[in-house]
């Protein structure tokens, strides 16, 4: 599905990460490790398109995704390191903006998947930080996207929800997707099968 290419990362005039090459095939789950200022943001950016590499390529289906920007942003879903939903709007409004192709019942279910029922209606800038992170994780459960990009996606999220997510995981690598993420939790032992990349930049 993915083939990273002698991809190298500069931040202000640092290496990140040099000539870092490897694939990622259908059902895999790959844990992007290392220290903080190792780079693994940066990758994951450079994974989803949103900034450049010194060198090297990405490829989506042996193509750069430089050449098919409209493929991969359909073929992909990214979830910063940060809610990145709309503070003004409700999870509801939050959901129906990023799947206009779903319906009520659909977002409902997603967001009872998250334990969000009941907070439909509230404004996002009124729910607490893990509240905030799972309604972007609620777009797990719409998305089409084969592959998942996901910065920190178990912040703020306590012990249940971490194995609901792991759960859906697993469900979507089974169902021949992919997961690419990082995360400072020990990942649990229900999830064995999690191929770990390390970066093993400076601070």
């Amino acid at each position: 599905m993915l083939e990273v290419i002698n991809l190298s990362c500069v931040r202000d005039e640092r290496a990140l990460f040099h000539e870092l090459t490897f694939s990622v095939a259908a059902g895999d789950i790959v844990q992007i490790e290392g220290p903080n200022g190792a780079g693994k943001t940066s990758l994951l950016r450079l994974l989803a398109g949103l900034s450049r590499a010194e060198q090297g390529d990405v490829m989506w289906q042996l193509q750069p995704i430089r050449q098919q920007r409209e493929i991969w942003h359909q073929a992909m879903l990214y979830l910063g390191h940060h809610p990145g939903v709309k503070a003004v709007l409700s999870p509801l409004e939050n959901l129906r903006f990023y799947h206009r192709d779903c319906d009520d019942e659909l977002i409902f279910d997603a967001l009872e998947s998250v334990e969000l029922l009941g907070y439909e209606e509230v404004p996002v800038a009124q729910l607490s930080a893990g509240q905030q992170r799972r309604v972007a994780l609620a777009r797990l459960w719409l998305s089409h996207a084969s592959l998942w990009i996901l910065d920190e996606p178990l912040t703020a999220i306590d012990k249940a929800g971490v194995e609901k997510l792991m759960a859906k995981f697993a469900q979507h690598a089974d169902n021949g997707g992919a997961v690419i993420l990082t995360t400072h939790q020990d990942l649990p032992d229900s999830l064995a099968r999690v191929r770990k990349i390390r970066l093993s930049g400076a601070e």
